[in-house]
């Protein structure tokens, strides 16, 4: 009796395994819907010299927290540089173009080649999973001389 209930719940998740509407991705971290994310510095359209700036990292409506951390409205930021917004229903990836500061950061240390950038904030959650509905910056165009 027991190998049928045990075979019977191993056939149930085989189906909806199979299933095309099942769907692996993660649950999102609800956010509340005046929630903002913005770069205090720099502005959209400054000229930086030299290439090595400070970029610091704005949140309202919002606590900032370091990655892991459960609990309701609250987050870490993800700098994207030179590309454009991610997936919102998966976890940010992380390379040279979507930087993580999962310790709670909200100023960070960047250089950057001569030419022009553009820079933007992504809010993760626990997981780096963007929230529900997403907090993101503007995006912003830079110059390095």
């Amino acid at each position: 009796m027991m190998r049928r209930t045990v075979l019977g719940a191993l056939a149930s998740l085989a189906a909806l395994a199979a299933d095309s509407t099942f769907s692996a991705a993660r649950t999102r971290t609800p956010a509340p819907p005046n929630a903002e994310a913005y770069l205090i510095w720099p502005y959209d359209g400054a000229f930086i010299s030299g290439g090595k700036l400070w970029v610091r990292m704005g949140l309202r409506n919002m606590g900032v927290c370091p990655k892991g951390v459960d609990l309701p409205n609250v987050g870490h930021h993800h700098l994207l540089v030179d590309t454009d917004l991610p997936p919102l229903d998966q976890e940010i990836p992380s390379d040279r173009n979507h930087l993580h500061y999962g310790a709670g950061e909200t100023d960070a240390r960047l250089e950057l080649p001569p030419g022009k950038h553009t820079l933007q904030l992504l809010l993760g959650d626990y997981n780096h999973v963007p929230h529900d509905p997403p907090v993101y910056s503007k995006k912003i165009t830079i110059t390095v001389k």
